[in-house]
This record gives C-alpha cells, sequence and structure tokens, in this order.
C-alpha cells in the first residue's frame, strides 16, 4: 500500500470554473479532479491528483460501514432512512431531527453522549422556525448528528468505550480508518490527520486514490465481501431516502432523487466532492482549491452531465444546480456560473467517450 504521508508535492490547480457576468470571467475556481476505474486506472484527471487531501463529509458512507458490518443497524432495528441520515450532511430540517431522535431512542442514547456540538439549522426555514418556536438549537440539528448516532450506535453494540469515541486512536476510529485504507489501497497510519468540523478524525488521502475508493466501495470490487454488503445496504438506503442525505434544495438530495440509481454523490466541506456512478463504474473526486462549494457544485455538476449524457430538457429542480445562473436582489440575470473551455474540452474529448 501507499503511505498517503510520502505524497507531499506543492498544490497543482487548473482553473475549472468561470463565474461570467457581461460575457467576461469575474472570478475563476480552480481545482484537481481525477475519475477512475475499480481498478485503478484514472480515466481523467485535472490538477494535481497525488496531492493528499482532507476529504471531510464526503466519506461519511465509509464512516458508517462498521455500523451496518458490524451487526450493530440489525441489533437496533435502523430503517432505511436511519441508515441514509448515518451518511448524511443534512440541513437539521424537522424530519431530519425527527429521524435522528429515532435512531438515538432505539440505541438508548443520550444527547449527552454526542460529540459533534449543537448548531442551527443551515436550512434558513428551519433555523427561523427554531427561533420563533423560541427553542435552542440541540445537537440533533448538527449535519452530523446521524453519522455521530451510528457510530455510538456501532460502540455500543461491540462494547467499546462511548467516551472518548472521535478520537483517532479510540478502536472504531481505527476500524474506519482501515476500512478507508483498504478501498483506497493506501496507508494512513503516518497521513496527516485534522479533526472535522464535527470533532472526527480525517485523513488525508491522495486525489485519485479517493476516487478509487469510490469506484471499489460502489462497485464492490477490489474490497472484502462484507465491506461490499455493507456498503451496497447504505447506498440502496441513501437512493430510497435521498432527501435524508442533504435537504430541501441541495445537489445531493435533487440529483439523486432525480436520477435514482444512476450516481452517489456527497458533498465534503472546504471544496470536496466524491462519487460513484454504477453504470460506468467510475469513482470521481474534486477538490476546489479556494474551498468554496459553489464551486465543488459546479464541478460536480458538468462531470454528472457528461457520465450521464443528460438531455437539455431536465427535471426542473435540478436546473439551478446544473445550468446555475447568477440573479441580483431584483431576480434579474445577471450572469452564469460554467466550466472553462479546458474543463470542457476534457469532458467531451476524454469522459464521455469513456461512458458511452
Amino acid at each position: 500500500m501507499l503511505n498517503s504521508n510520502e505524497i507531499t508535492p506543492a498544490p497543482n490547480y487548473v482553473p475549472l470554473i468561470e463565474v461570467m457576468r457581461a460575457g467576461y470571467a469575474e472570478s475563476v475556481h480552480a481545482g484537481a479532479l481525477a475519475v477512475v476505474r475499480p481498478s485503478g486506472e484514472i480515466v481523467m484527471q485535472m490538477g494535481n491528483v497525488e496531492r493528499a487531501v482532507f476529504p471531510r463529509s464526503a466519506v461519511k458512507i465509509f464512516q458508517a460501514l462498521p455500523l451496518v458490518e458490524s451487526g450493530a443497524a440489525a441489533a437496533f432495528k435502523f430503517t432505511d432512512a436511519e441508515l441514509a441520515l448515518a451518511c448524511a450532511s443534512h440541513s437539521g430540517e424537522a424530519q431530519h431531527v425527527a429521524v435522528a431522535l429515532g435512531m438515538l431512542m432505539k440505541a438508548g442514547l443520550k444527547l449527552a453522549d454526542l460529540d459533534c456540538g449543537a448548531h442551527a439549522p443551515t436550512r434558513t426555514a428551519a433555523a427561523r422556525a427554531l427561533a420563533v418556536a423560541g427553542e435552542e438549537p440541540s445537537v440533533l440539528h448538527n449535519n452530523c448528528s446521524g453519522k455521530h448516532i451510528g457510530m455510538l450506535a456501532t460502540c455500543k453494540h461491540l462494547g467499546l468505550p462511548l467516551e472518548g469515541y472521535t478520537a483517532p486512536d479510540h478502536p472504531l476510529q481505527l476500524m474506519i480508518r482501515a476500512g478507508m485504507e483498504a478501498a483506497a489501497g493506501v496507508t494512513l497510519a503516518e497521513a496527516p490527520c485534522g479533526v472535522d468540523g464535527c470533532s472526527v478524525p480525517t485523513w488525508a488521502v491522495p486525489l485519485h486514490h479517493l476516487a478509487g475508493a469510490f469506484a471499489r466501495i460502489g462497485s464492490g470490487r477490489g474490497i472484502t465481501a462484507a465491506q461490499g454488503i455493507a456498503a451496497s445496504a447504505l447506498m440502496e438506503a441513501v437512493w430510497a431516502n435521498p432527501f435524508l442525505v442533504a435537504g430541501t434544495k441541495r445537489f445531493d438530495s435533487d440529483v439523486m432523487g432525480a436520477f435514482p440509481r444512476q450516481l452517489f454523490t456527497k458533498v465534503g466541506a472546504e471544496g470536496i466532492y466524491c462519487g460513484y456512478f454504477p453504470a460506468a463504474e467510475l469513482g470521481v473526486a474534486i477538490k476546489c482549491a479556494d474551498g468554496a462549494e459553489r464551486g465543488a457544485n459546479a464541478i460536480m455538476a458538468a462531470i454528472v452531465q457528461s457520465i450521464l449524457a443528460m438531455p437539455k430538457l431536465m427535471p426542473e429542480e435540478l436546473k439551478p444546480h446544473l445550468q446555475p445562473k447568477l440573479t441580483n436582489w431584483r431576480g434579474i440575470r445577471v450572469g452564469e456560473i460554467q466550466p472553462t473551455a479546458e474543463f470542457v474540452e476534457q469532458l467531451i474529448s476524454v469522459l464521455f467517450p469513456a461512458v458511452v
């Protein structure tokens, strides 16, 4: 296996997205991306795909694997909706909180057990409703609450200590790291290890190995049978409940809802996006250099359109994601967000022929 700590070349990002106003590129989002087969073959790359990145919340499906593999999900009778929430970066809307509460009660856990911290719902309407009701946000509103309840349920089922479950050397986190290593084909023991926004460890993984991990976890190739079964169960749960993995007007929920079982996508903080496309058996990993979700969304949207070869007529709810327009406060269109000419050329000449 590759030791990702040995991969430390300087960042090398290329312009991928232009923010246009009056036909002029007002801003540019640079980044790097890799599209990889389960074999590890790189189908398409732009920028430095050898550089390790922190995958952040994009790898929640890997963090949920022990929940299924250990038998904890079955023992606590978690439903597909609850498994989907374990993979989610949700918006803290009422349905998300209700599912999280159900998981908490089934596992016999307390709010105080969760180490993710509390924050207001990221969906403005949900945050406003909470404020109008005179209520404070709880850990259940945290976008990672489902993941944390899943982790705690796994610990409880396996007899592991609940206290300190987010520490990098906790047995559960070591299980998660081992699963990532197996799928990505890297050794992470000496890799840079940061603390994610919800307090769990995040190990840096070379970008093309991250894409390969999604190709393997989605296809079931190159991983253990148990890992493949668990990953399949989690993906099926997400596909059956796309709203729960993100929320209202969120890219992941909208695109997976519109094209069921045709793709699995997951956003991560600081400009990370990852995904898997079953028909083509391709894993994707993206890093937007400036950490902007706007840029990362646009990069992933361009790849989605190329791999799925979607026609110009698309579901109405996807148009803001796949054909983003800029409007001012009066609703007047003032510009658009689009792939750069170099990115379009690669999508047309390299990626599209590889999937048709």
